[in-house]
């Protein structure tokens, strides 16, 4: 079942006030990463007490560094599932984690965050892997 939105909306916020792009449905999925070049970045968003309370974190802080995506994204687990399930269709050879976070070049992944490499780790390592990511592919 679907979290309420009111116990959603601060949880995106932290990701859109950054200029990060919801994607809510499959066709806002297709229309960000179906024909897209140079890089982007999908954030699998979630409620997650556990990971997701450092993955989003460890996002804003990342965004802060010189070499960045060109293209900043974002899906909501438990929320807006068609377009979670949809953003996850791009991820080939990774099982289905929330929170995820996928760098993708060319519409290819070349850099992903699972779950069990976010959970239990702080913002700072995270945003440590996602900047030598940015530096290598961005």
């Amino acid at each position: 079942m679907p979290y309420p939105e009111q116990l959603v909306s601060p949880m995106r916020q932290e990701l859109t006030r950054l200029g990060v792009e919801e994607m809510r449905t499959a066709s806002d999925v297709d229309a960000k990463l179906e024909n897209a070049t140079g890089t982007t970045l999908v954030v699998v968003n979630s409620v997650c007490g556990c990971a997701a309370r450092n993955a989003r974190p460890a996002v804003a802080q990342a965004l802060q560094h010189s070499k960045k995506p060109e293209v900043l994204t974002t899906v909501f687990a438990g929320q807006d599932l068609d377009a979670v399930s949809k953003a996850r269709s791009y991820f080939t050879g990774y099982r289905p984690s929330s929170p995820q976070i996928a760098l993708l070049r060319d519409g290819d992944v070349v850099f992903m965050l699972e779950r069990h490499q976010i959970e239990g780790r702080t913002a700072d390592a995270i945003a440590q892997d996602l900047t030598a990511a940015f530096d290598r592919y961005c």
